[in-house]
């Protein structure tokens, strides 16, 4: 069996403020922007944890897709609106303490830390474009 040499380097998250997004995952979670293109609301932004160049999201306004239809723009809206439409997971050592700096910033708190009856402690909160951000505890 050939064992192939592949990672995650980037997840699309979508926005539909560039500059709420921005300065959610810019000052709440302290992310480095790593590239910002684009004007008004079709930008499309990286960030990422710093000193961890190969792990990025790119924030990007939905459904720009030329193949996509009005009827599935339409959709993809509603379900940002409800907050069902993206989703990430996020890990830290100290989950407590994340919490409270995140929560701190004022960010929508989704759920404290909890345990999970699955054995992952975690918590969530909302961006500014209604995508869910879980934050696990790890080792």
């Amino acid at each position: 069996m050939i064992v192939m040499d592949i990672t995650i380097h980037t997840s699309f998250l979508p926005h539909d403020d560039p500059e709420a997004s921005l300065a959610f995952y810019r000052d709440v979670l302290g992310f480095e922007v790593r590239n910002d293109v684009g004007q008004g609301t079709m930008r499309w932004i990286t960030v990422g944890p710093p000193g961890r160049p190969d792990t990025s999201i790119l924030l990007a306004p939905p459904a720009t897709d030329p193949g996509i239809t009005e009827e599935e723009r339409r959709v993809i809206a509603e379900m940002m609106a409800k907050g069902t439409y993206g989703w990430i997971l996020l890990a830290t050592r100290d989950l407590d303490t994340t919490f409270e700096q995140v929560q701190a910033k004022d960010a929508e708190v989704v759920q404290e830390p909890t345990e999970q009856p699955y054995g992952i402690r975690d918590c969530a909160f909302r961006d500014p474009a209604g995508n869910l951000i879980r934050i696990q505890e790890i080792g």
